[in-house]
């Protein structure tokens, strides 16, 4: 029994010896050490032996397996580190794999630059949720149920009172809830609308304004909005206020610029007109203020909202909405 155990230890030490590679060095390993092998096999037939001959058995079995694993783990650390198993598994000469820099999307990029134009002017940012009541999407800006304003945007429902948000307004309300005037704040967000073509998307992106305290006019609304145009485009940029309606503003505006292609002339962009519609606004109705508890008597406001992608596309040239969403890369490439 001694001389067999000697005789598989020198065994398998001179088969790891002669071994070429590590997948040779590891079928010995598995012929000898595996659940299977030899000296494996071999110790459970220790126990067959006689009572006083078991120790010294197991003993030399189990020095022997100690000694092949080590040799085994020699063996494969000095393959592992070998230069030519390097050189077989990794081509130096290759050149370095080329992994292309991602670049900031044009939706985040005109999102960031809108923030930071009005942040400059002391605005800070509001978040809210994008699954909102119907009273702050619409009850608490004067846009009551059954209201015909309320056919002006095409709302998600998820339940009868819950609507995924159709304008980052809420955030306004929200906000004016927990603070007192003065408020100066910019809403950036996702939005949502049942509306899908060339100049619409179900999501979009929106930034709106919000500014409350005394005596606040329509001139400092038209001042605030006319450095922000000319910022986001150039200073040469002409704009006007035109008169419309929005239930939570009175009295409100679009605001129109030149158009960026044909500078006024008239194009196919602008359908002739000279103006393209970037934003609208208007000061807050008293409604609203009452909504919220502020005192219509002691405080005034404005509110402005424009769509980013709009932005986007008039300052990019772009003429397909969708194109912002469909991840091409060759669209992307260019910002």
């Amino acid at each position: 029994m001694n001389k067999s155990i000697e005789q598989i230890r020198t065994e398998a030490l001179s088969e790891i010896e002669k071994a070429d590679n590590i997948d040779q060095v590891n079928a010995v390993s598995t012929r000898f050490i595996g659940r299977k092998g030899i000296v494996t096999q071999y110790l459970r037939d220790v126990a067959k032996l006689p009572a006083q001959e078991r120790p010294e058995a197991g003993k030399k079995a189990n020095q022997t397996k100690k000694a092949i694993e080590m040799a085994v783990n020699s063996a494969i650390s000095r393959f592992s580190s070998s230069p030519k198993e390097i050189s077989d598994a990794i081509d130096v000469s290759l050149p370095g794999r080329f992994f292309p820099r991602g670049t900031i999307h044009p939706i985040t990029r005109i999102t960031r630059r809108i923030c930071d134009i009005f942040e400059r002017m002391g605005f800070d940012i509001g978040e809210g949720p994008e699954v909102e009541t119907d009273y702050y999407n619409f009850e608490a800006l004067n846009i009551p149920k059954n209201h015909p304003a309320r056919d002006m945007q095409d709302t998600f429902y998820i339940s009868e009172n819950i609507v995924l948000r159709t304008h980052t307004s809420p955030i306004q309300i929200r906000f004016m809830e927990s603070h007192t005037p003065p408020v100066r704040i910019i809403a950036p967000g996702k939005v949502y609308r049942c509306d899908s073509d060339l100049t619409h998307t179900p999501m979009f992106h929106q930034v709106e304004g919000l500014l409350v305290d005394e005596n606040i006019s329509f001139g400092d609304l038209k001042g605030i909005l006319t450095l922000f145009v000319q910022q986001i485009f150039d200073d040469k940029t002409a704009l006007r206020f035109r008169p419309s309606f929005f239930p939570f503003t009175e009295p409100s505006a679009e605001v129109d610029i030149a158009c960026v292609i044909c500078r006024g002339e008239g194009c196919k962009v602008c359908s002739g007109t000279g103006w393209l519609e970037v934003l609208g606004c208007g000061m807050v109705h008293p409604a609203v203020f009452e909504n919220v508890g502020y005192d219509t008597a002691k405080y005034s406001g404005f509110a402005f909202g424009m769509g980013v992608e709009r932005i986007a596309m008039l300052k990019y040239g772009i003429n397909d909405l969708r194109m912002f969403f469909e991840s091409d890369i060759r669209f992307l490439r260019q910002f």
